[in-house]
C-alpha cells in the first residue's frame, strides 16, 4: 500500500504509511521536518507513534547534523532471528523447561552475567575503541553505576527489559525459529543520554529556537560532531555482538533440552534505532530510523509482533520513498500506564493463550492489546516489503 498521509506543514513534506496517527506523533513529526537540515522529506512507518523529541517509526534523512534524541538511548537496539532445523514435533509438549533453561542462561532487566560472558577477542577490541571515547568524555564512566567497565562487559549476551523479548517460533512450514529483540545495554543508554545532554549544552541560547528541546542537534565540524558519531558507532557495534553472543549462549542452553539440530542459513541480525551514512535522493546523508529497519531491494529483515500476535521475516524491495526503510514492528498503540489501566492479569493470560510465557502483573504493559494490529501494520507496507516467513511464537521470556 502506498503512501496513505502527507503532511505539508514544515519545511519538507512527511511522508506516512498509515492513516492511523495519534496527535502527539503528529506534532513531532512536523517539528522534525522543521528542523533546517532535513533532506527532501521525512518518513513515517505505519508503525508510527509519539517518542521522545523525534516519533518512534521515524526515518530521519539529515545533511551536516545529527540529532542525538533521534537516534534515542537504546542505540542500535535491534532483532535477531535464526531457523533451527528442528520442526515443531520435534519439540517438547510443555516448552515450561525451555523457557527455565532461557531465564536461567540469560540476564534479564538490569541483570547481567556473574563473569565475563565472551572471549577476550571480542572484548579487547570494543574495550580499546571505548577507552579512546571515555579519554575524551570521562563523565560518560561516570553516569553509570560503580565498576563500568564490569558492567558493560558482564552485560554483554544479556536481554535488558520493557518490550525487550526473547522468543521460541514456529513458521509456516512447522520450523522452528529463535528470535530476539535487544540494545546495547545499560552502558548505551548512557552514551545516548550523554550525548543528547551535551548536544543541549553545546547549542546554548539556540535551543529555545528548536520546536522541541529534545531536537538539540551536532553540526557536522562543530567540537563534538565526530565524537557523537564515534560513540554511536561503538554502541552500535556493541549491540550487534550483544545480540550474536546472547543467541549462542540461547541456543547453547536449547541443546540441552531439545533433539541435536543445526542452523539454517537464513539468520538475520539488524538494527532499529540507528544512524548510518547512505545515499538517497542526490545526495549522502545520515539516516536515522528510529524504530524503523532497513529494507533495501533484497535485503532480509525482521518485523515482530506483540507476545501473542504474529511476527514477519520480510524481503525488502528498496523503496526510495521510505529511504529504503520499512516498520520494525507493530507499535504501541496505548502507553505502558494505560495498559496497566485497561487491561488485567486475566486479559494477559487470555491473549498470550498458548504461549509459554510469564503472564504475571509485571509484563501487562506488554499485553498484546496495548499493540497496533500487526497484520494491518503489514498492509499498509507491502510496498516496502514481501513477506519471507510468517512466525507464531510459542515461547517467549520477556526482561
Amino acid at each position: 500500500m502506498p503512501i496513505l498521509q502527507t503532511l505539508n506543514k514544515g519545511r519538507v513534506p512527511v511522508h506516512i504509511w498509515t492513516g492511523d496517527t495519534e496527535s502527539t506523533a503528529l506534532n513531532q513529526l512536523v517539528n522534525v521536518s522543521q528542523m533546517p537540515f532535513i533532506h527532501h522529506h521525512v518518513a513515517a512507518m505505519p508503525d508510527v507513534h509519539a517518542g521522545i523529541g523525534a516519533t518512534v517509526g521515524s526515518v530521519i534523512p539529515t545533511r551536516g547534523a545529527i540529532v542525538p534524541a533521534a537516534v534515542g538511548v537504546d542505540i542500535g537496539c535491534g532483532m535477531n532471528a535464526i531457523r533451527l532445523s528442528l520442526t515443531a514435533s520435534e519439540l517438547p509438549d510443555s516448552l515450561r523447561m525451555l523457557r527455565n533453561r532461557i531465564e536461567q542462561a540469560i540476564p534479564v532487566g538490569f541483570g547481567m552475567h556473574d563473569r565475563d560472558p565472551v572471549k577476550r577477542s571480542t572484548i579487547v577490541p570494543l574495550a580499546k575503541r571505548l577507552d579512546q571515547i571515555l579519554g575524551k568524555h570521562p563523565a560518560i564512566a561516570k553516569m553509570q553505576r560503580k565498576r563500568p567497565y564490569d558492567i558493560w562487559i558482564r552485560q554483554l549476551a544479556s536481554l535488558g527489559g520493557g518490550n525487550h523479548f526473547i522468543e521460541l517460533c514456529l513458521d509456516e512450514n512447522e520450523a522452528v525459529w529463535v528470535m530476539l529483540h535487544s540494545g546495547s545495554r545499560g552502558i548505551g543508554n548512557v552514551i545516548g543520554r550523554y550525548f543528547i545532554n551535551l548536544a543541549r549544552k553545546d547549542m546554548g541560547d539556540q535551543l529555545g529556537r528548536l520546536p522541541d528541546r529534545d531536537l538539540a542537534y551536532f553540526t557536522e565540524g562543530a567540537q563534538h560532531f565526530d565524537d557523537y558519531v564515534e560513540a554511536v558507532a561503538w554502541a552500535q557495534d556493541y549491540a550487534m555482538i550483544n545480540r550474536r553472543e546472547m543467541m549462542q549462549q540461547i541456543l547453547d542452553a536449547l541443546a540441552l533440552q531439545l533433539p541435536p539440530f543445526s542452523i539454517t542459513k537464513e539468520a538475520i541480525n539488524c538494527h532499529h534505532n540507528y544512524v548510518v551514512r547512505e545515499h538517497h535522493f542526490g545526495a549522502d546523508v545520515y539516516v536515522t530510523r528510529k524504530g524503523a529497519i532497513r529494507a533495501g531491494e533484497g535485503e532480509l529483515g525482521i518485523i515482530p509482533g506483540s507476545m501473542g500476535a504474529k511476527s514477519y521475516i520480510v524481503r525488502g524491495k528498496g523503496s526510495e520513498a521510505s529511504f529504503c526503510s520499512c516498520s520494525h514492528g507493530a507499535g504501541r498503540r496505548m502507553s505502558r500506564t494505560k495498559a496497566k489501566r485497561q487491561f488485567n492479569r486475566a486479559d494477559l493470560e487470555s491473549q498470550t493463550r498458548g504461549v509459554e510465557c510469564r503472564k504475571d502483573k509485571g509484563v501487562i504493559d506488554e499485553i498484546p492489546g496495548a499493540y497496533k494490529d500487526i497484520d494491518q501494520v503489514m498492509a499498509n507496507q507491502s510496498d516496502l516489503v514481501e513477506v519471507v516467513h510468517t512466525l507464531k511464537q510459542v515461547l517467549c521470556v520477556k526482561g
